[in-house]
């Protein structure tokens, strides 16, 4: 069957994915895009392998209903757990012409040109350090990395109630940021491995030390799709092109708005959908 035009998908778990659209977006304002958190199942972070694949899948497939030939998972959680099933599996099986990317190996692809010390520090969820996803994937590309993982499970419910600013924020902030460095002082580069993160720069940067290099998602990953898309032309070409962006959620739209709006830095209007 001949593919029509659609829309690019972008998909997670709940807001952190905004602060990629919002990078994609700026970097490439002349397509047509879709959000969809599933907040109403959020957070994937705790959740198994095969239920975060399951969810994610979900998502996945009701963007191809939608009309997306392209779909970028835009959760950490999901690229590590669910993404080399969906394009091993799925895609093969019912949806062949169809592409589904996240942002885990554009990431690791080009993590290794920031360190000088070949030490790297990862914060990000519990399910992303359990699934050593970003210890694998850097060892393909930088073998003479060393990784060193710091599970950070406060950060996520105190941006998505929006106490990030707080000064309460800055015990849990300060509290991972040392666990990290005490595992090894020569960590020189430090990945935000979670699409929430970046709200928290400025005071994750207040404690770690200043030679320390913070390296977060939303420009590598919008620079790999922008190269991406001109690899693939035929791909490309079937991307709509009116520079409009849907978003949409699993769970309340009010909810969804008035949260989202703290990543998306403006006004938000969503739709409410069911992936059941």
């Amino acid at each position: 069957m001949q593919l029509q035009q659609g829309k690019i998908g972008v998909f997670d778990s709940g807001f952190g994915g905004l602060t990629i659209l919002k990078n994609i977006v700026q970097q490439l304002p002349q397509y047509s895009y879709m959000y969809l958190g599933d907040n109403a199942r959020s957070p994937y972070g705790t959740r198994s392998f095969e239920t975060v694949y399951q969810y994610t899948w979900q998502a996945v497939d009701w963007f191809f209903n939608q009309g997306c030939n392209l779909v970028i998972i835009a959760c950490n959680t999901a690229s590590a757990k669910a993404l080399r099933n969906i394009q091993q599996r799925n895609l093969l099986l019912t949806h062949p012409a169809k592409r589904v990317l996240g942002v885990l190996r554009p990431t690791t692809e080009i993590i290794g040109s920031f360190t000088k010390t070949n030490h790297i520090g990862i914060l990000a969820t519990n399910g992303t350090v359990l699934s050593n996803s970003y210890i694998i994937e850097i060892e393909k590309f930088f073998p003479q990395i060393k990784v060193h993982q710091q599970p950070c499970p406060m950060w996520v419910p105190l941006i998505e109630n929006n106490e990030h600013l707080s000064e309460g924020a800055n015990y849990f902030v300060q509290q991972y940021c040392n666990q990290l460095i005490a595992q090894n002082n020569n960590i020189d580069t430090v990945l935000l491995a979670c699409t929430h993160y970046p709200l928290l720069q400025q005071k994750i940067k207040k404690y770690l030390p200043e030679n320390i290099n913070i390296i977060s998602q939303g420009e590598i990953v919008a620079n790999s799709l922008h190269l991406y898309l001109q690899r693939h032309t035929t791909l490309e070409a079937l991307c709509t092109k009116e520079s409009s962006i849907e978003f949409f959620t699993t769970d309340s739209c009010e909810d969804f708005n008035a949260k989202a709006s703290i990543f998306w830095g403006s006004k938000v209007e969503s739709t409410t959908i069911n992936l059941t």
